[in-house]
């Protein structure tokens, strides 16, 4: 028997199955440069972040008899609020690994649903091994954050979103990449778009991947970024094939430019954090084509540290 793969088929029935559960974010308008662009704001989704729509897509498929054991899943902060919202919904314990450094305000919010949060140092501690560990020994089902068919298809729903939202099919959506579950999901869900993935630089390990037909991991001697959420060393080979089979690109910005991006979408009425917003940064920045393809970014992620968030808007550029 073939290994299940993600599919259009799948984000169709997916996007029923979150119907009344997850919010339709808006699709905004706005101007750059003299052209019309679309900006979908999962910031607004339930949670703050696309990650509600996975998590939930992949718990509700749990068996009913399997529930009281819970599941456990691993994040800096988006997909362990989107998990422990989808578990405390559904009636389910939830226990999260998150970084010992993750922002306070995904810390807290996670913690206020209900989930356990359990510690680790991301960089002497393998995140996966310690959930893995820990699922196995309560007898829990393991919820990644994008390695996992259920929990891509529920992030592809915003591509359908998109879609019923615009009327029609957009020339380009760009998509903020981390472990690539929400591209990849957004692929699927509209093939006949370009896709392209953006990403911190230094951090822009799928880009690279794109570009050489293999997955390459993050160095070791990665640079500082702000985007907590993007920081992925390695993507996985369910996401990377179908942004591969898309055709997708990537490009990278630098931290002055998901800045200016964050506050760009504050003055649209946006809180994003940084992570959620390097698809905005890589069209301000000018690092897509310059053509007349119809462009649709995707802003993700509104649980940025308030201190943080006030630093970048007082900002003198």
């Amino acid at each position: 028997m073939s290994e299940k793969v993600p599919s259009y088929e799948g984000v169709v029935a997916a996007a029923a199955r979150l119907s009344g559960i997850v919010a339709e974010t808006p699709l905004l308008p706005f101007e750059h440069r003299g052209r019309l662009h679309w900006l979908k704001a999962e910031s607004l989704q339930r949670g703050g972040a696309f990650k509600y729509r996975g998590a939930y897509n992949r718990l509700a498929q749990i068996a009913p008899e399997n529930r009281p054991a819970g599941v456990v899943a691993f994040s800096s902060g988006n997909h362990a609020q989107g998990v422990a919202r989808a578990a405390k919904l559904l009636g389910m314990p939830a226990a999260i690994v998150m970084p010992a450094d993750a922002p306070a305000v995904k810390v807290a919010g996670t913690r206020a649903l209900g989930a356990e949060v359990i510690p680790y140092d991301r960089h002497t501690e393998s995140r996966e091994q310690i959930a893995a560990r820990i699922a196995a020994e309560r007898g829990a089902v393991l919820v990644p954050s994008f390695d996992d068919v259920d929990v891509v298809e529920g992030q592809g729903t915003t591509g359908l979103d998109i879609l019923r939202q615009l009327g029609r099919v957009p020339g380009r959506v760009v998509v903020p990449c981390g472990g690539g579950g929400l591209s990849a999901g957004i692929a699927l869900a509209l093939p006949e778009s370009a896709i392209v993935i953006a990403e911190p630089e230094g951090w822009d390990d799928m880009g690279r991947s794109l570009a050489g037909g293999a997955i390459v991991e993050v160095p070791a001697d990665a640079p500082f970024t702000a985007c907590d959420a993007l920081q992925t060393k390695r993507v996985a080979d369910m996401t990377f094939g179908a942004l591969k089979a898309a055709g997708a690109t990537g490009v990278a910005v630098s931290e002055a430019e998901h800045r200016a991006a964050m506050r760009f979408a504050y003055d649209l009425g946006l809180v994003v954090e940084p992570g959620g917003a390097v698809a905005l940064a890589a069209l301000l920045a000018g690092k897509l084509p310059d053509d007349d393809a119809e462009t649709v970014v995707v802003c993700s992620g509104s649980n940025v540290d308030p201190a943080q968030f006030a630093a970048v808007l007082t900002e003198r550029v």
